[in-house]
């Protein structure tokens, strides 16, 4: 791919990984457990403002939770560094997490205590924002959809939430029996103010019922500007690359919630998310207008806010 990047770190109590951002920026995400992630940048960079949004700020104040701003003892050739402490989670079903954010050309290094599961989330991009933890409170929870298309949303990084130069990232919880990620639409050309191009990658966790593993599929068809064509039967970490081409629908199986973290970006002059519904299903949209939202939602962490986008 090239606009995304994701990277899946599996850590044992007291492992650490070593993390070269390179070009492109990063966010730390737990998965499960929680972690430390040591940052340091290079001797002389700078940082870009991140303007007024929400999230936004500087290096993280001395006190703020989650973070350690203070520099340790660096290499020679280090800049600015300091500690973010993620607390984490149990599980992917248990509510938002918190999260770190590091610039492109950091170095970093995640340990976790008692071992977990890390997604690190990328995309190459031009500035270098501050870096910055993202508390889980702070996390805007969307309700999308009704009846079978109900699903909530972590927004975590979206456009509007999370200042980044290019990386959009969101995280989506479907109840076992439902449809995500519907009426099938695609984000793969750039047309001003109604569609925006960006590439998606899909990481998946399914619920298990008992001993028996989770279960789900995705589909994605050809669109006019591309031939990606996918009918994928999904289980815990497997992964579907979207270059192009309508996506969806995510097919939770009944009796196992699904769980996917999208990781967006693309080379449109701005950093935004609009999509375009596939003609054959939009009408979808207008059914929900009846119906009640699956009350098996949310699935655990906070009340959501009203819904504010399609």
């Amino acid at each position: 791919m090239e606009h995304t990047r994701l990277v899946v770190v599996e850590l044992a109590p007291g492992e650490t990984y070593a993390h070269a951002c390179g070009e492109a920026e990063w966010i730390v995400l737990p998965l499960t457990g929680a972690c430390e992630v040591r940052w340091a940048e290079p001797r002389g960079s700078s940082a870009s403002p991140v303007g007024e949004a929400r999230g936004s700020g500087a290096e993280p104040r001395e006190g703020a939770p989650g973070a350690d701003p203070v520099p340790g003892r660096g290499r020679a050739e280090e800049g600015p560094a300091g500690t973010f402490r993620l607390r984490g989670r149990g599980s992917v079903f248990d509510g938002p997490s918190d999260f770190a954010y590091l610039p492109r050309d950091a170095s970093a290094e995640l340990t976790s205590p008692a071992g977990g599961r890390f997604a690190l989330a990328g995309a190459p991009c031009e500035r270098r924002l501050p870096a910055r933890y993202g508390p889980a409170a702070d996390v805007p929870v969307e309700l999308r959809g009704a009846g079978r298309c109900s699903r909530q949303v972590h927004n975590f990084a979206a456009a509007d939430t999370f200042p980044c130069d290019r990386l959009i990232a969101v995280e989506v919880l479907t109840p076992g029996g439902n449809w995500s990620s519907y009426p099938p639409h695609k984000h793969d050309e750039h047309h001003p103010g109604e569609e925006s191009r960006l590439e998606e990658i899909y990481f998946y966790e399914i619920a298990p019922h008992g001993a028996t593993p989770g279960v789900g599929y995705q589909r994605v068809t050809p669109s006019p500007a591309g031939k990606t064509d996918v009918l994928a039967e999904v289980r815990s970490g497997d992964v579907v690359l979207i270059p192009d081409g309508w996506h969806g629908p995510s097919i939770a199986a009944p009796g196992h919630d699904m769980y996917y973290l999208n990781v967006m970006a693309g080379p449109g002059p701005e950093r935004e998310w609009l999509i375009r519904d596939h003609p054959d299903h939009a009408w979808i949209r207008a059914e929900w207008a009846g119906q009640e939202t699956d009350p098996r939602l949310p699935l655990n962490g906070p009340a959501p806010r009203p819904e504010e986008a399609p």
